[in-house]
């Protein structure tokens, strides 16, 4: 177990639950669109927000962003230590920096030691794209060993300041290289794991490289806040982050929807039943698996550890629920019948609890 860290009125690592991040895209400097995009990934379940800080405009710009959104604000620095200390004067809840721009162990230390006084956290961004020049020669490229090197280097001379609020990142955009530093680095620290595939890209890319990373270290045991780093918005990198962290057994942020692949004894388009259901269950906030096989002879038996679901035919499809057979319905009558049974297993006992 980590050791917890607060940002603002979420706790990060100890036995909090795996937190979800995200960071605007548009202009800090720009309160309104940024109030509005932080809100925007707020509804979506993001609970910790970043800004970029590229001036003092934008660093000043926090006071008026932290009075109108619900959610901890983090300060994302570079180059700059004296814009992480106008962050926090501010309010920023935490400072993420990169020591291997920042100018130093001084500054650094200048940063955690503000941070500690203003009752914030620290994060150490250790990035393989910006590793120090020395450790750099030695390994002769931004390896997972010398990302931890990197870490361990910055961790120790915090530590012994007596600095007790930091949250750790160690990225790569390659996936196999972040893990590997993660793994590493967890044999030398107890401070919480801050996860994610920088620079992981648009679209299906992204979120393919984002799940592999990223579900990866969470079925090890790492990580204690999540950010998805897509090229799109931030909404969307919430969503994904929400998704990886149900499918991991970390979270329940609507129903699972389970359906088959398809196959020559398909006799009904599965395609289009399941995105009607999971789309009609958008809004159900119990953690339901749903079912939606395309073959009448056996998806009972495929889907039994399923609380609802169909096995469709030509004709229509069986409805089961925990694999006890319910009766037939219309191929119509699909969706509706499964959305009936949804909102009934809601409000059985078994449900409710």
């Amino acid at each position: 177990m980590t050791t917890p860290v607060r940002c603002g009125d979420v706790i990060i690592g100890g036995e909090a639950p795996v937190s979800i991040q995200t960071m605007t895209k548009c202009d800090t400097r720009d309160v309104e669109s940024t109030v509005s995009e932080i809100r925007q990934a707020v509804s979506h379940g993001a609970q910790i927000v970043r800004v970029a800080v590229v001036d003092k405009d934008a660093a000043r710009a926090i006071e008026s962003i932290k009075n109108q959104v619900s959610c901890p604000v983090v300060a994302d620095i570079h180059f700059d230590y004296n814009l992480a200390l106008l962050s926090l004067e501010a309010g920023a809840d935490k400072v993420r920096v990169n020591p291997g721009n920042l100018g130093g162990k001084e500054p650094l230390l200048k940063v955690a030691q503000k941070a500690r006084s203003k009752g914030a956290a620290i994060r150490l961004g250790i990035n393989s794209g910006s590793l120090e020049r020395d450790i750099l020669e030695t390994y002769g490229a931004p390896t997972p060993g010398a990302m931890v090197e990197s870490a361990r280097r910055h961790l120790k001379h915090l530590e012994d300041a007596g600095v007790d609020n930091v949250v750790l990142s160690l990225k790569s955009s390659s996936v196999k290289h972040t893990i590997e530093a993660y793994m590493m680095m967890a044999g030398f620290t107890k401070w919480p794991f801050h996860i994610g595939i920088t620079e992981a890209g648009p679209g299906n890319h992204g979120v393919i490289k984002s799940a592999a990373g990223i579900g990866t270290l969470l079925a090890l045991g790492l990580g204690d806040t999540v950010r998805v780093s897509l090229t799109g918005p931030s909404s969307e990198e919430v969503e994904v982050a929400k998704q990886i962290l149900q499918s991991v057994g970390l979270g329940f942020y609507g129903p699972d929807i389970i359906s088959c692949p398809t196959c020559g004894r398909t006799q009904v388009d599965v395609v289009s039943v399941a995105r009607q259901v999971s789309d009609a269950l958008k809004d159900v906030s119990l953690p339901l698996k749903v079912a939606v096989m395309g073959c009448p002879v056996n998806g009972p038996g495929e889907a039994r550890e399923a609380d609802i679901g169909v096995a469709c035919g030509r004709d229509g499809g069986i409805l089961f629920a925990r694999g006890k057979v319910l009766g037939r319905v219309a191929s119509e009558q699909i969706v509706p019948a499964l959305v009936r049974l949804a909102q009934q297993y809601a409000e059985s006992p078994e449900g409710k609890n």
